[in-house]
């Protein structure tokens, strides 16, 4: 495992703040301050294709840092448990608030199945790159109704997406960890891109995205309940 490189934490940081800012938008709209169509609108639509690639893309460099010499499985065991500790906690939450829309394989369910998928590809090299992008392609020409139900709609294959809050199927998104993957060992392999990740730039807002990236999952699990209890504060005080 190298070392924590502090642009990829400030990358992930910068994922991290454009997702609360989604949130944040999206509450408004639960709430009925403001309303936005999360379901139709393209500018919505693309913002989380962004947000959920930049994500995946990330945890697929991450994969290959802390993997390239060798496998912790100590550690990796224990951010698998939390991550789907942190998955089920979700999916038990959104049942009750969301009736109809339960979150059954969200981000948190897919980067804990794609952590694990990724240790087949571990040791590959360009060929992460050439099957990321047929994972891509494979979800953009092949459709079948036999993958709306339940049991393979996560796949991504569906003619029909699922009436859930947060969908992240294997296909594409996990073509999106391979190429990230891909890109990891390439700066790996690249001593002058491996200095350039690890400078710190000694700028407060580079610090703050770098502190945010490496604490993004305590983030995600609390800034909901942030923003919605502010938020409904706000309401009663209207």
């Amino acid at each position: 495992m190298v070392k924590r490189l502090a642009w990829i934490d400030a990358l992930r940081g910068i994922a991290i703040l454009l997702m609360v800012i989604y949130h944040f938008c999206y509450d408004l709209t639960y709430f009925r301050l403001a309303h936005f169509d999360f379901y139709r609108d393209p500018f919505w639509l693309n913002f989380r294709n962004v947000i959920v690639g930049s994500f995946v893309f990330i945890v697929g460099v991450s994969f290959s840092l802390a993997t390239s010499k060798g496998v912790n499985w100590i550690a990796f065991n224990k951010r698998l448990a939390i991550l789907i500790g942190c998955a089920l906690g979700i999916s038990l939450l959104t049942y009750f608030m969301f009736p109809g829309r339960t979150i059954f394989f969200g981000i948190l369910h897919f980067i804990a199945l794609a952590s694990v998928l990724a240790l087949l590809f571990r040791k590959f090299y360009w060929l992460n790159l050439f099957i990321g992008v047929g994972v891509i392609v494979a979800f953009l020409t092949i459709r079948s109704p036999m993958f709306n139900t339940d049991w393979l709609v996560w796949i991504g294959f569906y003619t029909k997406k699922p009436l859930t809050e947060d969908f992240a199927p294997v296909f594409p998104w996990f073509g999106v960890v391979l190429i990230g993957t891909f890109a990891g060992k390439f700066i790996l392999k690249n001593s002058a891109l491996v200095k350039i990740a690890a400078s710190n730039p000694r700028v407060k807002l580079f610090n703050a995205l770098k502190l945010a990236g490496r604490n993004s999952l305590l983030i995600y699990m609390v800034h909901q309940p942030i923003l919605m209890g502010m938020l409904y504060l706000v309401m009663l005080a209207l």
